[in-house]
């Protein structure tokens, strides 16, 4: 007995089928269900200060978006490079994403060598967002202004200082800009995170800190430290009645820090893609967008070309700083 013609055909098409799927290259088809099991975000610094808060937020919209636990590792260690290095070296199958800021930026002035290139060995996402910093004093320092810490400062040389989060970070590079700026020559007192050296800045072991705004601000409301200005040329709806710094007696002045979601090199451009759009997505998603602003930063969310650009003019800015004030990672 012959075979029924609609059973022929429906074998044909069975076999076409199988033929285009076998065509289609697996990663192809692996995309569409990205991320079929947790991701980690490596947060290269340690637990702890604003950084966090902003990973916690973005990583559980992302969870809800992907249907997958987007996990939070702290890496810290190294002025970030042994977290950076860990996704540098990972896998490029979009399972691992770093957040990172301005040290992606910088360490390359400030090292010899590196572990890793980072523009070679790191592919771009997004811009998640700025991150104003805020020149805060103990309460028991005799400044309330810009003006009468530099006052302050010039009147007791060698002996005022300022605490950092580490080496390169936004925190550093914002007070060698205001040594630079005001003719001043605080001593650097870097810290192994924004925590400890905060511990310090409370009880007035240290002089000043340009912190992060998100781990600063609710010391300042409570009582514990006094903010003298904003590092960003505007002032932040944040903190409405800090003035910049230009505005405050040192024109010209503008810092912010910044965080961003890279992937290892190689990473297929579908998963980049999909990272990009779902990121843009959690932060433009109105209850995350809230808790994000309400951390005092602004939101970004660039494309993976803009955040290349981005990276390459902070490079452009602050190398030559770097290389005037002789700022090494060993110091």
């Amino acid at each position: 007995m012959s075979a029924n013609p609609i059973d022929r055909r429906r074998v044909v098409e069975l076999l076409g089928t199988a033929a285009l799927a076998t065509a289609i290259p697996v990663s192809a088809r692996a995309q569409t269900a990205y991320p079929t099991r947790f991701v980690r975000m490596i947060v290269p610094f340690p637990p702890g200060g604003g950084t966090d808060a902003i990973a916690r937020v973005v990583s559980a919209k992302l969870s809800a978006i992907w249907g997958q636990q987007m996990v939070v590792e702290n890496k810290g260690g190294g002025a970030t490079s042994i977290g950076t290095d860990t996704v540098a070296k990972a896998d490029p199958d979009g399972y691992t994403v770093l957040l990172q800021s301005v040290p992606l930026a910088v360490n390359k002035f400030l090292f010899a060598t590196l572990p890793f290139d980072p523009v070679a060995d790191l592919a771009p996402v997004s811009l998640i967002c700025d991150y104003p910093n805020v020149m805060a004093v103990p309460m028991s320092s005799p400044a309330h202004s810009v003006q009468e810490f530099i006052a302050y400062a010039r009147a007791n040389p060698g002996k005022a200082n300022y605490a950092s989060s580490g080496h390169g970070t936004s925190v550093h590079l914002s007070g060698e800009l205001f040594n630079k700026m005001t003719g001043l020559k605080l001593q650097h007192i870097p810290y192994r995170g924004a925590g400890p050296a905060l511990n310090d800045l409370i009880p007035g072991r240290v002089d000043v800190m340009f912190n992060n705004i998100g781990a600063v601000l609710p010391l300042i409301q409570g009582g514990k430290l006094r903010g003298l200005a904003v590092t960003t040329a505007r002032r932040t709806p944040a903190a409405p009645d800090l003035p910049p710094i230009a505005e405050a007696g040192v024109p010209g002045f503008d810092v912010s820090s910044w965080y961003a979601f890279l992937a290892p090199a190689k990473t297929p451009p579908e998963i980049i893609r999909k990272m990009h759009a779902d990121t843009v997505a959690a932060l433009t998603d109105p209850a995350t967008k809230q808790k994000l602003e309400a951390l005092g930063v602004v939101i970004r969310g660039s494309s993976p070309d803009e955040l290349a650009a981005f990276l390459k003019a902070e490079m452009d800015k602050w190398g030559p700083l770097i290389k005037e004030a002789g700022i090494t990672g060993a110091e």
